[in-house]
């Protein structure tokens, strides 16, 4: 009998993530749309909001991508052009490419990472690895799609960066990479024991 694996976990976290960045960007922006000013619903006053906002431009092409650009409203949504937390404004379009760029590479690295046989067995591994691959999913689509990433929490009671889900996503994904690899280190025993099992059932699978 084989050993459990959490390779659907890992796709699941994957995918659900991904939608779930995108289906909450959609609705925010739809439903705070105001071209004129910046589209606020406060959570908790004082503390925590929904901030969506829009540059005034309205969208001038035709075809699927525009479609997808305008399904909140006519005017084009204000992006983050550069990585996480704003980094990279100084350079839109070229920091945008560069980003999408990498994410691309990241998302095909994490995706073969997270389809090895040996990462399947690790629960942790496998729902940081998710995480990391949902978050980078959910930003690439805005950058290919939007030429950068929309972003709609905002905590300002401390004046924290404009965020969404998918950072959400990457931030907590990259946490329990870190604890995954300094906090949980096996035995010399425990890793004789499981290389031992990963040869026995790997040569099971070539025969």
């Amino acid at each position: 009998m084989g050993t459990r694996t959490y390779r659907t976990i890992f796709w699941t976290l994957a995918v659900a993530g991904f939608l779930l960045d995108q289906a909450t960007k959609y609705e925010v922006f739809r439903w705070l749309y105001n071209p004129s000013n910046e589209g606020k619903y406060q959570v908790v006053p004082g503390v925590f909001e929904l901030l969506s906002q829009f540059t005034g431009e309205r969208e001038a092409a035709s075809g699927a991508l525009a479609s997808l650009r305008t399904w909140g409203g006519d005017v084009l949504p204000s992006v983050n052009h550069g990585a996480l937390f704003g980094l990279g404004r100084e350079h839109l379009a070229l920091a945008n490419g560069l980003f999408a760029g990498v994410s691309i590479l990241a998302a095909l690295a994490i995706a073969y990472w997270g389809s090895r046989r040996i990462t399947a067995h690790d629960g942790i591994l496998s729902v940081a690895l998710g995480l990391i691959l949902a978050g980078t999913l959910g930003n690439l689509y805005d950058r290919l799609v939007f030429g950068g990433v929309r972003d709609f929490l905002h905590f300002y009671w401390f004046q924290w960066p404009v965020f969404n889900v998918a950072d959400c996503c990457l931030v907590c994904g990259a946490g329990l990479l870190l604890i995954q690899a300094f906090c949980m280190h096996p035995s010399a025993g425990d890793v004789a024991t499981s290389s031992a099992k990963q040869v026995s059932t790997e040569f099971a699978d070539i025969k």
